[in-house]
């Protein structure tokens, strides 16, 4: 069974985007992005397994712990089943491991990684704030804790709108479904450390927000190391850079998925 998936077909010389949404939320939180992303590429959104309407389909799986490799999988699966062999893919979020996880897979299904508010290591806050989140996440309404989180990460009040989305969005899953998804934080840090080390030779542009404190550090480092990798900053902007400046991103991820081995960031 394959994840909900929706497509805007423009032609079959044009390139297909992919969109990748992060925990929590659903295809939905791109809706900024379709409207000007489909009248240049062939466009494909995708819910994830558990979110938004692909949250019925893997009842089959309810049972079942989950790791990031067969969420990539399930990625992949819908573009075999479209006979996608090809495409540039934008994530937001943790989705930038998931993407990440794809070019490990099948790295010759990449044309580039466009990645917004990216999750490249968990600093010190971010650890206790998970530490203290497992410690309570079976007593307590899982909202209460994605809700907090949300603020934490998006603090400002110019970031109200991108946190009210995702608080919105995180109330259609289900409490199992989110402890699952928790628990694959526990993954994280062993992966990021790999891909941190392991460049793929695809090219890559980080999206980030000035104003996203907890992840923004770890992605300047890993960029001076990475030949490949290239990082846009947006002025007062937080965690979810496609929402607090969308325009911006547009613009931005555009013009480098049209040409991403010419691509120049601007200056902040």
């Amino acid at each position: 069974m394959l994840l909900y998936h929706r497509k805007y077909f423009l032609a079959e010389d044009k390139d297909w985007v992919v969109f990748v949404h992060g925990a929590g939320g659903s295809s939905s939180i791109w809706f900024r992005q379709i409207r000007t992303f489909k009248k240049h590429f062939n466009v494909l959104l995708i819910d994830l397994r558990g979110h938004g309407r692909s949250k019925h389909f893997f009842e089959e799986y309810m049972q079942n712990r989950y790791n990031f490799n067969d969420i990539s999988r399930d990625v992949l699966d819908v573009l075999d089943h479209l006979k996608i062999q090809k495409a540039h893919f934008v994530g937001i979020s943790l989705a930038s491991i998931i993407i990440r996880s794809i070019a490990e897979q099948e790295p010759e299904r990449i044309t580039s990684m466009t990645l917004g508010g990216a999750v490249i290591r968990l600093n010190v806050r971010s650890k206790i704030l998970m530490y203290l989140g497992n410690k309570v996440k079976s007593l307590v309404p899982y909202m209460w804790i994605y809700s907090f989180f949300a603020w934490v990460i998006m603090p400002r009040r110019r970031h109200r709108k991108s946190r009210s989305m995702f608080i919105e969005q995180a109330k259609k899953l289900y409490q199992k479904e989110f402890l699952r998804w928790y628990h694959l934080t526990s993954e994280v840090n062993p992966l990021l450390r790999y891909f941190r080390e392991e460049e793929i030779p695809v090219p890559t542009l980080y999206i980030m927000g000035q104003e996203d404190y907890m992840f923004l550090p770890q992605v300047k480092q890993l960029v001076s190391k990475h030949k490949h990798a290239l990082l846009q900053i947006f002025e007062d902007c937080g965690h979810v850079v496609n929402i607090d400046q969308a325009d911006l991103f547009n613009e931005t991820s555009m013009r480098f998925i049209k040409n991403p081995t010419k691509f120049e960031p601007k200056p902040v």
